[in-house]
């Protein structure tokens, strides 16, 4: 084999590592990611749990609303 067939290998060789180590590193990154996100839905079916639970109790505010009646009570002074 001559030098320069053997060079062309050896940098196809450096970049197909080089790839397999990106993607291994954003396999990692959407790994964290999904944690996350997974955390945060967590929170929030607590969120809508108690606001059901609340709304099913009959509570001071809220006797009698759906989940999404009372949201849209609770609405931000913005909207």
């Amino acid at each position: 084999m001559n030098e320069n067939k053997l060079n062309n290998i050896e940098e196809t060789l450096a970049h197909q590592e080089q790839q397999i180590q990106d993607l291994s590193d954003m396999v990692i990154r959407q790994g964290d990611e999904i944690v996350l996100l997974n955390k945060h839905i967590l929170k929030l079916n607590d969120k809508i749990g108690m606001m059901e639970e609340s709304a099913s109790n009959g509570g001071a505010e809220g006797e009698g609303l759906s989940v999404s009646e009372m949201a849209a009570m609770n609405k931000p002074p913005h909207y």
